[in-house]
């Protein structure tokens, strides 16, 4: 797939993509005639790195995922212990989010209560 598809298909810029791969975030593409060429790996990794980057993964721990990547098997704990860590950072996040949506609905309702009290004088 050439970069324009693959931007296309996954709503990620050219320079994005391009910034995944200078930045080592995904392995290097392969390339046709000097142009990027995704294969299903590539964009595999384009999956994985987007899905990580909404999480709100940090930069420097996918590089480090890919980079135990491609070491090889070897590294296979360190991967594991690598994405248990950052679950449970995720996890921490979610439940301050939780918080944060509780707190948001009950002034919602204190200001639509207020607003029903207030038509109905």
């Amino acid at each position: 797939m050439t970069i324009a598809q693959v931007s296309k298909k996954y709503s990620l810029t050219h320079d994005t993509l391009r910034y995944y791969e200078r930045a080592g975030l995904i392995p290097a593409v392969p390339r046709k005639n000097g142009i990027r060429d995704y294969d299903e790996e590539s964009c595999r990794w384009i999956e994985f790195v987007k899905c990580m980057r909404l999480a709100g993964i940090p930069i420097e721990v996918i590089n480090d995922y890919v980079a135990l990547v491609g070491q090889g098997d070897s590294t296979a704990q360190a991967r594991l212990n690598l994405l248990v860590n950052q679950r449970k950072v995720l996890q921490a996040k979610l439940a301050d989010m939780q918080q944060t949506l509780q707190r948001l609905d009950t002034k919602i309702s204190y200001y639509t209560d207020l607003q029903q009290s207030q038509s109905d004088k």
